[in-house]
C-alpha cells in the first residue's frame, strides 16, 4: 500500500463501530483514504466539500438517519456521491434514496467486490463533478474581470449580433465596440471568437 493514497477519500458514516472498522480496514487495504464518523451530525460538521470524495452511510442510525443526511446534503447542493448500507427490510427506503440521487445501496452482509466496485464508480463521478466545478470557477473568475459595458458587449456577441448592431443597441460607436471586443478577448484569454463562445456559453449553461 502506498504511503499517499491516490484513489480519493471515502467517508463512512455508521453508528456501528464494528461496521466502521470493517469498512476502514477493507478500503484502506485497497489504497483509499478513509474517514469514519459515528453519526451524520459529526460528519456534516467536519466534511470538506472541496475534497474529491464519496460517502457510504448506514440508512438507519441513532439521531439523524441516512435519509435525513441525504436531505441535508441536497440542501447544500453537495455533489458528493452516496451509497447507502441497508439492513433487511430497508429496501423501500433505499429506493427512495436512489430517487433522490443516491448512486446505489448495498444490503448487509455486503460482498467485498461489490462494495469496492461501487466506491470506484462513485469516485469516478466525484472526479468528474470536481473537474466541472473547477472549470466553472475558472470561467466565473475570467468573466468577473469584465466591466459592465464589456459584459453587455459579450452578451450581444454571443447572441450573434454584428458590431454595427451592438453599437446601435448600446448607443456607442463601432470603434468603441471594436475596442471592447479586443479587451474582452484579452481578459478572457481567448484567441478566437470560438474560444470566446466556449467560455461564455459554458458559464451560461452552468447557470
Amino acid at each position: 500500500m502506498s504511503l499517499i493514497p491516490k484513489k480519493g477519500t471515502v467517508y463512512v458514516v455508521d453508528d456501528d463501530e464494528a461496521v466502521r472498522d470493517s469498512l476502514q480496514w477493507l478500503l484502506e487495504g485497497k489504497d483509499y483514504r478513509v474517514k469514519c464518523f459515528e453519526s451524520a451530525e459529526s460528519f456534516l460538521s467536519r466534511f470538506d466539500p472541496r475534497e474529491v470524495a464519496c460517502l457510504i452511510a448506514d440508512i438507519r442510525m441513532d439521531g439523524m438517519s441516512g435519509l435525513e443526511l441525504q436531505d441535508r446534503l441536497l440542501e447544500r447542493k453537495s455533489p458528493l456521491p452516496v451509497v447507502f448500507i441497508t439492513g433487511h427490510g430497508d429496501v423501500p427506503m433505499a429506493v427512495t434514496t436512489m430517487k433522490k440521487g443516491a448512486m446505489d445501496f448495498i444490503e448487509k452482509p455486503f460482498k467485498e467486490e461489490e462494495l469496492v466496485s461501487l466506491v470506484e464508480r462513485m469516485l469516478d463521478q466525484a472526479r468528474a463533478a470536481f473537474s466541472h466545478h473547477q472549470e466553472a470557477a475558472s470561467r466565473d473568475a475570467l468573466l468577473a474581470r469584465l466591466t459592465t459595458r464589456e459584459a453587455q458587449v459579450l452578451e450581444r456577441i454571443v447572441a450573434g449580433r454584428l458590431n454595427k448592431q451592438i453599437a446601435d443597441d448600446l448607443g456607442i460607436s463601432i470603434k468603441t465596440v471594436e475596442a471592447h471586443r479586443a479587451n474582452i478577448m484579452e481578459k478572457l484569454n481567448a484567441n478566437t471568437v470560438a474560444d470566446l463562445l466556449k467560455i461564455a456559453l459554458g458559464a451560461s449553461h452552468k447557470a
